[in-house]
């Protein structure tokens, strides 16, 4: 009879304490796995968008633009390399703070890709057709001067809505000297992270 107590017999409260506590800690530690994918798929979106902007950049520095005049018999024309003009505007635009996207994905307006052959987003032949969470600017310094032409590409988010700190990522380019004299443009070694990315 006694052994058939013994078995029949339920958990104690503590062992059912212990059961929901291992229970709270697990949840615990999903809830801020899932916090960090999250995190790390939204900004993944501006590590990708900036490095395909930072690329069309260069690739539009290597593009050779001659004078489009007649040329008579026998005249040269040099091969000149340039950097696109600045971006007139940021994309997207928006009716958040500064224009950023609060905590949510907007899509971006396919006429806010302004410019032309030698300004702007246009000349870089750069668009994202896709809903972003970020804001893309892109500003050209010395854009003209093969010597000294750099550039800055930023993604600006507000990641948690907050609409007070913004998180900024940003991209840089600029023209390297080679041991010979040679001038390039080169790509910073890596994006700039912000100091808190999920802002």
């Amino acid at each position: 009879m006694i052994r058939k107590l013994r078995k029949a017999r339920g958990f104690t409260l503590v062992e059912l304490m212990i059961v929901v506590a291992i229970i709270g800690i697990l949840a615990a530690l999903a809830i801020y796995g899932v916090k960090k994918y999250l995190t790390n798929a939204k900004t993944s979106e501006a590590k990708n968008n900036l490095g395909r902007l930072g690329k069309d950049a260069v690739m539009a520095f290597e593009r050779e633009t001659m004078a489009a005049s007649l040329a008579t018999a026998g005249d040269e024309t040099a091969a000149v390399h340039r950097l696109c003009g600045s971006a007139a505007n940021a994309v997207p635009k928006t009716k958040g703070t500064n224009g950023v996207p609060k905590g949510s994905k907007i899509q971006p307006d396919p006429s806010d890709w302004t410019g032309d052959s030698v300004t702007g987003w246009k000349c870089l032949k750069y668009s994202v057709d896709s809903p972003v969470y970020y804001q893309y600017n892109y500003v050209a310094t010395n854009p003209t001067d093969p010597q000294t032409a750099s550039f800055d590409a930023t993604a600006t988010g507000d990641l948690n809505g907050d609409g007070s700190k913004f998180s900024v990522w940003t991209y840089q380019g600029g023209i390297v000297k080679g041991t010979n004299g040679e001038l390039a443009m080169r790509l910073a070694t890596t994006i700039a992270e912000p100091a808190d990315p999920e802002e």
